[in-house]
């Protein structure tokens, strides 16, 4: 283990519970048609429809980044939500987040581009797949280990 896989840890947490935080309310109780009403007021339609997907992406990005993988899968859906909060939201109110600003998103978007290019780190679920895949590659393709190995790290 290295200083740098011990650094994604703290980052990972971070992204991944402050996501589930700003995710969870979109799906839950009367969040769907509120978020969803909003949405439809900025021209995001369907509105309930795409709130509801707003939020499974924010909570899917928070729980890769929190157990360490599919992280760039995850990373790339709070690139998109944050993108598109900026985009919609924030931008027009400049860049302090106590005007209404997009400084945190771009804080979000900047750590999950960081997750994006680095992966999960050693100290992850996905490295403890690959570990138990490298010693036992039957356990995952019987015909190709090499090809599924690969497709394994891929998917960090």
């Amino acid at each position: 283990m290295t200083k740098k896989d011990a650094a994604l840890v703290p980052i990972r947490a971070t992204l991944g519970a402050t996501m589930i935080y700003h995710g969870l309310p979109k799906l839950r109780g009367d969040g769907p048609e509120q978020t969803g009403q909003m949405f439809e007021q900025m021209g995001i339609k369907p509105g309930r429809t795409m709130a509801k997907a707003a939020g499974l992406a924010e909570v899917f990005g928070g729980i890769t980044a929190l157990l360490g993988i599919g992280t760039r899968l995850g990373a790339l859906a709070v690139i998109a939500t944050q993108l598109t909060a900026v985009s919609k939201v924030h931008g027009p109110k400049g860049f302090d987040n106590t005007s209404g600003g997009y400084e945190f998103n771009m804080t979000l978007i900047a750590i999950a581009v960081a997750m994006l290019l680095a992966g999960p780190g050693a100290l992850s679920v996905h490295e403890v797949v690959e570990r138990r895949i490298q010693r036992r590659p039957w356990l995952l393709a019987r015909s190709r280990p090499r090809k599924a190995l690969r497709a394994v790290k891929l998917f960090k």
